[in-house]
């Protein structure tokens, strides 16, 4: 009987070879032939979702790992630790991480045109809590050395009372939420798609806002580490991030679109969120400086830091190229 005829395909043998050297060729890359992994944290629907929306990292030349927190806090703890090279939050959570002796430095700023309308005071539709004067003995519940908690500071100072004429109730954003629902708090300060929320689902007031209390600034910020190794990539990273936030001014519903997906938010939520959250990119100059100097002044009056640390070390101006259009 004469021989079975071979199968059409490739010899087993043949496509064995072929993987081994595939695999050859790749586990034989030097580490100077590897792209270099940017480590980028981002919150919940910031810039992740700002970046995808605008394709801002086609092309690039290495490649970005991203992680996503609920919270300024929980990101710059994980940079802090040296979990990822860098991260957007707002400058007071920055300045207090700062001050607490994080190796950070801000790489780059923003600064929103909603004028700090997007942090808020809010209270339930039917609270007798009428003026931020009315929050003397209530619970107020928010993020400590969050933007929240700064404004909650700048809030109560304005009215004549200090930290102590209040119960501040410390949580994440989801906890702080479930409190506010449960009525175990009286009032929750927060930011972003929480107020968005608040404001067009759930029957809530905003007391107050940041509009003439913060700056309205945030940044970028990255760890000692990361400015040291990986400079270039960096520096490449925040120019493109800086023509996001300039592309986002002129396609808030692509960037909202975007949002919706990425968090499940609600689509009107999320077009709340990015008409007041996003900002227009700033060099880090002495004004900036100044005004952080600002920020830290209230912290340490109201006693939240005690150690004035040296603020202006807190910057690094390297990057500053990467802001111009």
């Amino acid at each position: 009987m004469p021989p079975r005829p071979n199968k059409p395909g490739t010899p087993p043998r043949l496509a064995a070879l072929v993987l081994a050297l595939a695999l050859a060729a790749c586990q034989g890359k030097t580490p100077e032939q590897q792209p270099v992994v940017l480590k980028v944290a981002s919150q919940k629907g910031g810039t992740k979702s700002l970046m995808l929306a605008a394709h801002a990292l086609d092309g690039a030349p290495y490649r970005v790992e991203w992680s996503e927190f609920p919270s300024a806090q929980a990101l710059l703890e994980a940079l802090g630790a040296g979990a990822v090279d860098a991260g957007a939050v707002g400058d007071a959570p920055f300045v207090f991480a700062y001050s607490a002796g994080s190796q950070i430095r801000a790489v780059l700023a923003s600064r929103s045109s909603g004028g700090g309308s997007s942090t808020a005071v809010l209270v339930k539709a039917g609270s007798p809590i009428i003026t931020p004067a009315d929050l003397r003995g209530r619970r107020i519940a928010t993020g400590r050395g969050s933007i929240g908690h700064y404004l909650l500071l700048r809030v109560l100072e304005k009215a004549g009372l200090t930290p102590k004429d209040v119960t501040i109730v410390y949580l994440n954003p989801g906890d702080c939420k479930a409190a506010f629902d449960s009525g175990a708090v009286d009032a929750w300060v927060t930011w972003g798609s929480y107020v968005g929320l608040a404001q067009l689902h759930d029957r809530t007031r905003i007391l107050a806002d940041g509009r003439g209390l913060l700056t309205g600034i945030g940044f970028e910020a990255a760890t000692d580490s990361a400015i040291a190794a990986k400079h270039a990539q960096l520096d490449d990273f925040l120019t493109r991030l800086a023509k996001a936030d300039r592309w986002e001014a002129d396609h808030k519903g692509e960037y909202a679109a975007v949002l919706a997906k990425e968090t499940g938010l609600p689509s009107d939520v999320a077009l709340y969120t990015v008409s007041l959250a996003r900002g227009a990119p700033v060099p880090i100059d002495a004004s900036v400086i100044a005004e952080e100097h600002e920020t830290l002044s209230h912290f340490l009056k109201a006693g939240v830091i005690t150690t004035a640390p040296n603020i202006g070390g807190a910057f690094d101006t390297s990057f500053n190229d990467a802001v111009r259009p």
